[in-house]
């Protein structure tokens, strides 16, 4: 598997198979415009190659990068099944993943129900991690519902990385992503 700086979370673009579709159009309304029988036409006919070959190079590379984040995934679920109590950082270094794409793909886990656990707000390390399997059922723990008006709220502050509210004053670690909240 090849991996690049910030492939997970800026390697797939929306944007790019919009211009490789483009190019692909242009490169088949090329050959559709032209008539065949034409003499010009075989000489003319070499810039639909060319855009064909950029469009379908622009597509086929965002289809790569879309399925190598598959294979990112499962580095880091095999990395918190051999390590359950690792940080971020120590996955990011075992592992190659740079920090930023390691949180994102924690977070992608998270919220796929792959992974389950916390980070300690004081070290940085998974506590209680469980990996799940995509698919497989999951209970849902009971919640106790207290209702709290908004003038008892505590004021929180919330994680750059993911936006979970902080409820220690002293901690330097997300419980929920591991982002160091203090640099």
């Amino acid at each position: 598997m090849k991996y690049e700086r910030n492939q997970y979370s800026e390697g797939f673009s929306v944007c790019s198979l919009i211009i490789g579709a483009l190019f692909l159009w242009w490169g088949l309304n090329h050959f559709y415009t032209n008539r065949i029988f034409d003499p010009s036409w075989w000489i003319w006919n070499w810039w639909g190659i060319i855009l064909l070959v950029i469009g379908l190079s622009i597509i086929g590379g965002q289809f790569a990068n879309l399925f190598n984040r598959s294979k990112l995934r499962k580095v880091v679920k095999q990395e918190f099944l051999q390590n359950p109590n690792a940080s971020v950082d120590e996955i990011s270094k075992n592992t190659g993943i740079s920090v930023k794409d390691v949180r994102a793909i924690i977070l992608d886990l998270k919220a796929s129900g792959e992974l389950r656990g916390r980070f300690s707000s004081s070290t940085g390390q998974m506590k209680y991690t469980e990996v799940q399997q995509k698919g497989m059922p999951q209970s849902i723990p009971n919640q106790s519902s207290t209702k709290q008006t908004p003038s008892e709220e505590p004021k929180t502050n919330y994680c750059p990385n993911c936006g979970t509210p902080i409820t220690k004053e002293d901690a330097a670690y997300c419980q929920y992503c591991g982002a160091r909240l203090h640099e």
